[in-house]
């Protein structure tokens, strides 16, 4: 094989969790030529990955159908010639485009009846492969063949120049220590940590000396602007004020990233950062933060994990009652280590 195509998720950590397949395939076929197909908000963490060589743009959102796009992806796709592709996600929109461009081997997961659609199906059996990075990990093997372990954790890279670059395009100057805030969760609100416990953390770690960076997407603008005003002259909010690439390069700065469930997350665990993960709706035995540097508090109430948007008993107390003093208390064993 000397050239495959990736079709990627359509979530950021999701993304990260399948980079140990892409090294595993490079290790497997030297000198592959790796693309990947994949949505603009996610392309931003492919790039930072040396196996992959190009992306390509997926126009389509969640749920859109759009036969006639797909087929001209599809045409532009055929030129270029792939010996393989690998279907990350499980839907059957998912695997049309592949299809449709004639790439001889299509690999994946069953996943939605995708018969014809995959032709080198694999068959999930969750009990052997629990974690998410195991299963895409999966894909570089024969169908039902044993997943040869370990599995190497995700990396991403952010250098130096690229970190001094990003400084100067906002105006930044490094702090002596940098404690990062990711307060959103995309999901819903039953994986986010109350605004006023990240406010009073912000607090205690300030009076440590840290100077607080809150990190997220224009959407979660809004909780940090709460957690600064809670924690008034304690924050800075970037939320919506980076791209990915630029949120990327600052969280590999971080002396501490304290996260939800989270694409950010990933991302701090994929470039090695000492990283605090707050767990409520969500578990960490399917998508945990793969680094050996991330301590992961969860109070594991029976009502958790429920996997819902929003608390379905009305009290969110998986989070409510995760105090800021224990995880406080977590951050400065981190910090110290």
């Amino acid at each position: 094989m000397k050239k495959a195509l990736i079709v990627a998720p359509s979530w950021i950590g999701d993304t990260i969790m399948a980079q140990p397949l892409f090294a595993r395939l490079q290790a497997k076929y030297p000198g592959l030529q790796l693309d990947a197909l994949a949505p603009r908000w996610v392309a931003p963490v492919l790039h930072r990955m040396d196996e992959i060589s190009d992306v390509v743009d997926s126009p389509f959102g969640h749920g859109q159908l759009s036969l006639k796009p797909r087929w001209r992806l599809a045409r532009n796709l055929a030129a270029r010639d792939y010996d393989a592709v690998y279907v990350l996600p499980n839907s059957l929109k998912s695997a049309l485009v592949p299809f449709l461009a004639g790439i001889p081997l299509r690999i994946g997961f069953t996943g939605e009846s995708r018969y014809g659609l995959i032709n080198r199906r694999h068959r999930l059996d969750k009990a052997a492969l629990p974690l998410m990075v195991e299963r895409f990990a999966q894909l570089a093997e024969a169908p039902d063949a044993p997943l040869p372990r370990p599995i190497s954790y995700p990396k991403i890279r952010s250098t130096a120049s690229e970190q001094q670059q990003t400084l100067s395009e906002l105006g930044l100057e490094r702090p002596a220590r940098i404690v990062a805030f990711c307060p959103g969760a995309e999901y819903g609100p039953a994986k986010r940590w109350p605004a006023a416990h990240f406010a009073v953390l912000a607090e205690l770690l300030a009076e440590q000396g840290c100077a607080i960076w809150l990190f997220g997407s224009p959407k979660d603008h809004a909780v940090a602007e709460e957690i600064a005003q809670l924690a008034p002259g304690r924050c800075r909010n970037l939320c919506g004020a980076t791209t990915l690439g630029q949120a990327v390069d600052l969280l590999a700065l971080a002396d501490l990233v304290v996260c939800n469930d989270s694409g950010l997350m990933h991302v701090a665990a994929a470039l090695d950062r000492p990283l605090v993960t707050l767990y409520g709706s969500s578990s960490p035995g399917f998508t945990p933060p793969l680094s050996a540097q991330a301590d992961i508090l969860s109070l594991q109430l029976a009502c958790s994990p429920c996997f819902k948007r929003e608390c379905p008993l009305g009290h969110l107390d998986c989070l409510n009652k995760l105090s800021p003093q224990l995880v406080f208390t977590a951050c400065m064993k981190r910090i110290a280590q």
